[in-house]
């Protein structure tokens, strides 16, 4: 019997005992995971389980023009699936990995969950020094969760199922499993196939904690909330929590979709001088605040200035976060899908009413948007301007459109202009704060979410990083709309560089002639070259993208106007120079600018 006729015979035993070649045994047990979609290339050792994959009813493999790219649609995948889909890479060993490793971090400090599935050299022949070999353990081990090299044909499935738990459970993140190419292409005997995984659910939150937080909650003259992307399948009790204490709301990064922006408590990203000014207003004063899946990390605390009140209860899945950068007076480690309705059930006992604060600090809300919007908007170019470009694509877009950015100026161009308006739809690097993300995620976003209008906004210096992955947007029909803010700089670090050096290093690109890019990688090509022409351009690329064709707008995109993120961490950053290295990077730049 071959290979072919036994891997046939053996699905059809159901979990029966039998001899099953290890790429059968891998193909089956991704089939009783949610994955719908593999990223990756074939290479020698794992041609076999390509093979079987081929051939899979419930998995469609898709070929990626790099694996780190890859690993961003991976990425994508797990972020925008609500329904709890996870992203998998199929892999060859070494070099698959090392491509691989940059969407690996992205995920592995953004809490995202993947697995991993790398191919591995022979282990039955006794010659050294073969193909590929290296220990990918090493390799891997700062960016997963959990490592597995299995060793017989009766581990690959356990091993994998258990790599699929470690990803799920608790802190998300990367799981990898190794599966020598010997295993792959020859049978094995398994006594039995396990059944399908089932993750226990996360330890209930302390009933007292939870009751502690009520309390303080419920007492404040001047609570607020932060919440991030652990919250984001929690946002309406999030929104009536806020609703009930009448207080402000602000977001991380990669928290913007965790409440909605059109909710008349929400002020938007982070709320420190490097905030937005309905954000740093609301938060002015706040005698308490309500964390709930959020780390303070760097980014949204604006280079960690933001002023947080001793009256601090905070939420997170992880236990090492609570308290790491700011001391919390109530900590309560838990899933932020159990806590959060508890402590809403709790709040709701007490019968709060925040109505008259809630109005009052609504208006002042929305007058500080309008104003800054309004700063915006009367900002004179002859590019395209941010503001108005932001609001045109929010107008022209459904509500549950799902839109990707990547690292750059841009990204935070988007945060503070763009509202994000339903859970799961905004996505972005975050903490490992990748360059070339944009491109590959929404290719991933629009795999996961087929009938949802994608689009990606994304640098000219990041869009060179993966921009040829466009072509397998192309080979799989996706109508995904990339622009791209063309300035012919780095600009984030560009602008960086202004104020303490007073030139640029680096950071200025070459001429880039992007309409070659398009017809590379067969992508439909328009150009956007100032606001007149903001309108008529997005509904020709989005009808475009309507009929299945990916798009790639050159947009000519007006960079002089600061975001408040850029102006607000330059400055905080520079606060916390020593005094004398303050001076001399002061008085160096003054000196540049007047000698030139």
């Amino acid at each position: 019997m071959s290979i072919r006729e036994e891997s046939v015979g053996a699905k059809s035993s159901g979990r029966s005992g039998g001899r099953y070649s290890g790429a059968w045994l891998a193909r089956w047990a991704l089939e009783q995971l949610p994955i719908a979609h593999t990223f990756g290339i074939p290479g020698v050792h794992n041609t076999e389980l390509y093979d079987e994959l081929g051939r899979s009813q419930k998995i469609r493999p898709v070929l990626v023009t790099h694996e780190g790219a890859g690993a961003f649609m991976a990425d994508a995948i797990s972020r925008t699936s609500g329904s709890g889909a996870i992203g998998c890479l199929v892999i060859v060993p070494a070099a698959g990995v090392t491509h691989a490793l940059s969407g690996l971090g992205e995920a592995f400090l953004d809490g995202i969950p993947l697995l991993i599935i790398t191919g591995g050299v022979r282990t039955d022949l006794e010659f050294g020094f073969q193909l590929h070999q290296i220990d990918q353990q090493q390799l891997l081990q700062g960016v997963t969760k959990s490592f597995r090299r299995v060793g017989e044909h009766g581990e690959i499935v356990p091993a994998i199922f258990e790599a699929y738990r470690t990803a799920v459970s608790g802190v998300p993140g990367p799981a990898a499993v190794e599966i020598p190419v010997n295993l792959q292409l020859f049978r094995g005997r398994v006594e039995a196939l396990p059944s399908a995984p089932s993750t226990p659910p996360p330890a209930a939150p302390d009933p007292d904690r939870l009751e502690q937080a009520a309390q303080l909650l419920a007492t404040a003259e001047r609570p607020a909330m932060f919440v991030g992307w652990g919250a984001v399948d929690v946002a309406s009790e999030i929104a009536h929590i806020a609703e009930l204490l009448g207080g402000p709301v602000s977001t991380t990064l990669q928290g913007l979709s965790a409440f909605p922006a059109d909710h008349p408590l929400h002020v938007g990203m982070g709320f420190s001088r490097a905030a937005v000014p309905a954000a740093e207003r609301a938060f002015r004063d706040i005698d308490a605040l309500l964390a709930v899946g959020v780390r303070f990390g760097e980014i949204p605390t604006g280079s960690f200035g933001c002023r947080v009140p001793e009256a601090l209860v905070h939420i997170d899945i992880d236990p090492a976060a609570i308290g790491r950068n700011f001391p919390a007076r109530i900590g309560i480690p838990a899933d932020a899908r159990q806590a959060v309705p508890l402590l809403l059930e709790r709040l709701q006992a007490r019968q709060l009413d925040s109505s008259q604060r809630r109005r009052r600090l609504a208006s002042q809300i929305a007058e500080d948007k309008a104003s800054y919007l309004g700063e915006w908007k009367k900002h004179r170019t002859d590019r395209v301007n941010p503001a108005l470009f932001f609001e045109q694509l929010r107008r022209q877009l459904d509500r549950s459109s799902i839109l990707v950015v990547d690292d750059g100026n841009h990204t935070f161009l988007a945060a503070e202009l763009y509202p994000v308006l339903e859970p799961r739809t905004f996505i972005s690097p975050t903490d490992f704060n990748c360059m070339g993300y944009c491109v590959p995620g929404a290719i991933g976003a629009k795999l996961a979410n087929p009938d949802r209008q994608v689009v990606g906004v994304v640098g000219d210096g990041a869009v060179l990083m993966t921009g040829v992955e466009l072509l397998t947007a192309t080979a799989e029909n996706l109508g995904v709309v990339l622009f791209v803010f063309h300035d012919g700089e780095l600009s984030q670090i560009s602008q960086g560089q202004e104020i303490p050096y007073n030139r640029k290093t680096c950071t200025v690109l070459p001429e880039i002639q992007l309409e070659g890019l398009a017809r590379l990688t067969g992508a439909h090509f328009l150009t956007m070259d100032d606001n007149q022409q903001i309108a008529a351009v997005m509904e020709r690329a989005l009808a475009a993208a309507r009929d299945g064709h990916p798009v790639l707008v050159d947009v000519r995109i007006d960079y002089s106007k600061r975001t408040r993120f850029t102006q607000g961490v330059v400055e905080t950053v520079l606060k916390r120079f020593p005094l004398g290295d303050k001076f001399r990077f002061i008085g160096r730049a003054m000196w540049r600018k007047v000698t030139g």
